[in-house]
């Protein structure tokens, strides 16, 4: 992924709330899982729209921290859920 690369999820995959259980999960075909705090913060902000560079200048302005180095991060988590098929660019 580049930082102009744009992600979404992909089909059939979504972030939604399980109020029921006070969490946040990734639903997919088959297969749920429960993300991190970090990686929740870098999804909420995966909407088909922003850019990987937007999203992470968004962190980094909400966070004070080096953009270069939240850029590095959400690539990084980007990058590993789109080789499984989560994110799409």
């Amino acid at each position: 992924m580049t930082p102009e690369s744009i992600p979404r999820f992909a089909p059939g995959h979504r972030l939604r709330e399980d109020a029921a259980r006070g969490r946040w999960v990734v639903m997919g075909p088959e297969r749920m899982f429960v993300p991190d705090e970090t990686a929740l913060e870098i999804l909420r902000l995966v909407d088909g729209a922003r850019s990987l560079a937007g999203i992470a200048g968004a962190l980094a302005a909400r966070f004070a921290a080096p953009e270069a180095e939240i850029a590095a991060d959400v690539a990084a988590l980007l990058e590993e859920l789109r080789t499984k098929g989560v994110i799409q660019a």
